[in-house]
């Protein structure tokens, strides 16, 4: 999470306290996946107790394969992508400030660009014990490709220049290198994670 303390450390945090409550879960589904999101925020709240690690939080999208079918769970504004089609479609929705009070209260695309607020969460990993996380099925099927994305992914590159790489003839690992590169060459102002799983 930008601007706190050991956000490095609560991502790290998050996955494996995600991972070991899905590893133990007798079944992978929906309510597993909620427990898990909510196992790993719990963690990252013991470990703030450190002062060294006081206010640490961080951004969580994952995907799951679960009895139920494709699950995406998400909390902050990392994101999900589906490409299907030839289309792009974000699949989950930005807690920011622009997005639950900005575009409610009427303000233009133009205004919310410029907003000193434009970059505030409303929801992240580690700031409390009321998680308010979205998870929710997900059609995934033959021919998609999943992308899960920063906002250091998303943030400087536009949406068309995310879909022609993603589009390319070229594998998985090189298409995650050139959105990697195309972040860096925008300005590449925060941390860039790619994700990409195709069926």
């Amino acid at each position: 999470m930008g601007g706190a303390q050991a956000g490095e450390v609560a991502s790290r945090m998050a996955v494996a306290a995600l991972k070991e409550s899905l590893q133990e879960a007798t079944v992978r589904d929906l309510e597993a996946l909620k427990e898990a999101v909510q196992h790993a925020n719990r963690a990252i709240l013991e470990a703030s107790s450190d002062p060294s690690l006081k206010g640490m939080g961080t951004t969580l999208t994952c995907l799951l394969e679960s009895s139920e079918g494709w699950l995406v769970a998400h909390v902050g504004d990392s994101r999900a992508w589906r490409v299907r089609g030839g289309r792009l479609e974000q699949l989950s929705f930005d807690q920011t400030w622009v997005n639950e009070i900005g575009r409610p209260l009427g303000l233009s695309e133009e205004a919310l660009k410029q907003h000193p607020m434009r970059h505030v969460l409303t929801m992240a990993m580690g700031v409390g014990s009321a998680l308010r996380m979205q998870v929710e099925r997900v059609d995934f099927a033959e021919g998609d490709l999943i992308l899960l994305s920063s906002d250091g992914l998303h943030g400087p590159v536009s949406e068309e220049k995310l879909l022609e790489i993603l589009l390319r003839p070229i594998t998985l690992d090189e298409r995650a290198h050139y959105l990697i590169e195309a972040a860096r060459e925008a300005g590449g102002p925060d941390n860039i994670t790619v994700v990409l799983l195709e069926r």
